[in-house]
């Protein structure tokens, strides 16, 4: 197993990474402190993967919550059943959820935990990829309103993150792919000789072998752990992390939660965002065809559907909450591998850039 620090000022943490962690608690057990334990977890999820993390608990007795499985389910609703939970096993300010889930059941649960009595432990043990390169590392919890996606959360640091790369031996191949697009951002934003390592490797990425999978979440885990380290609460370079979540998240939102898993809105909005930087001559014309040809060896979608509007599209960027009163704040790119935020893209070159990835 190995362990990946996290190495913020006041709130440090590891991430333990490795086949079968979750069974392996001896190593991060401690992490989990010694008031109430709280477990939330899917529907989807519990049947493979709870009571392995039960029993490898030993005598640490816990309690658990089971929400259904679904981004529609990243309510405020939701977030009021956990709240709920632990007023009914009367957890006190030691207490400590623990997140068994992907992404949705993480968000909300670290956002539980930030606002129980004003701040409780949690725990990230992510089981899908998604999750486990990106939404377990760095302390964004919230929900999503009816207007735009994650408009309510908080900053809250987990005590520690458990990664079992085992997890993703029952992850459905759509599931799996969805969160090779948040790898590929590791590449396209900072580290061009991971994105040509994706490349060179995709074959056995696909096949799911184990050397692969480990170093593809290692590699992601470790650059992401940099840009956070630098940048705890977005004020500045963890903005890049960014690439193509506006123009992703406004598609979830204008499909209400249901067409698009959160990886798949991603990878559209990384070619928009590389269209649009092809546009403003930020970057050779090279890179959008560059980007479309390595997320489509994940099966990956990289145009958007003909029957989504382009106006309503475009309306549901300016509620993205990365929106600033001086405009809409895009990560765009120079070359792959080197990105950079931009505040001056018009209107007209958005709309033209969302026209350019119709499908």
């Amino acid at each position: 197993m190995k362990i990946i620090d996290i190495d913020l000022p006041g709130h440090a943490y590891p991430v333990y990474l490795g086949r079968g962690s979750l069974q392996i608690s001896t190593s991060w057990a401690r992490r989990l402190g010694d008031g109430e334990v709280l477990v939330v977890s899917n529907e989807t999820v519990a049947p493979l993967y709870l009571e392995t993390l039960v029993d490898s608990l030993g005598d640490r007795s816990c309690e658990t919550l089971l929400l259904p499985d679904g981004e529609q389910y990243k309510t405020m609703d939701t977030w009021q059943r956990i709240l709920d939970r632990l007023v009914e096993i009367r957890a006190r300010r030691d207490a400590t959820l623990l997140a068994l889930g992907g992404g949705v059941v993480g968000d909300i649960t670290g956002f539980a935990a930030a606002c129980y009595m004003r701040g409780v432990r949690f725990v990230q043990a992510p089981t899908t990829l998604l999750a486990q390169v990106d939404a377990s590392v760095g302390g964004k919890t919230g929900v999503n309103h009816v207007r735009g996606k994650n408009l309510v959360g908080a900053f809250h640091q987990p005590a520690a993150v458990v990664i079992d790369s085992a997890t993703l031996d029952t992850l459905p191949e759509r599931e799996f792919n969805a969160g090779m697009a948040e790898v590929v951002k590791y590449g396209a934003i900072g580290d061009a000789p991971f994105f040509d390592w994706l490349e060179n490797h995709a074959d056995a990425i696909v096949a799911r072998d184990e050397s692969a999978i480990d170093l593809l979440i290692e590699r992601s885990v470790r650059n992401k752990a940099e840009i956070v380290r630098q940048d705890e609460k977005e004020a500045g370079v963890r903005a890049l992390l960014n690439l193509g979540h506006t123009f992703g998240h406004a598609l979830e939102s204008e499909t209400a939660y249901r067409r698009f898993l959160h990886g798949e809105a991603v990878a559209i909005g990384m070619v928009t965002a590389a269209r649009l930087s092809e546009r403003r001559g930020l970057c050779g014309p090279g890179v959008s065809k560059r980007i479309v040809r390595l997320l489509e060896r994940f099966s990956l979608p990289v145009a958007i559907p003909e029957d989504l509007e382009i106006q309503g599209i475009a309306e549901a960027l300016v509620l993205d909450k990365k929106a600033l009163a001086s405009g809409l704040r895009l990560v765009l790119l120079n070359s792959i591998g080197d990105a950079s935020i931009d505040r001056s893209s018009s209107q007209e070159d958005i709309v033209r850039a969302l026209h350019d990835s119709r499908g």
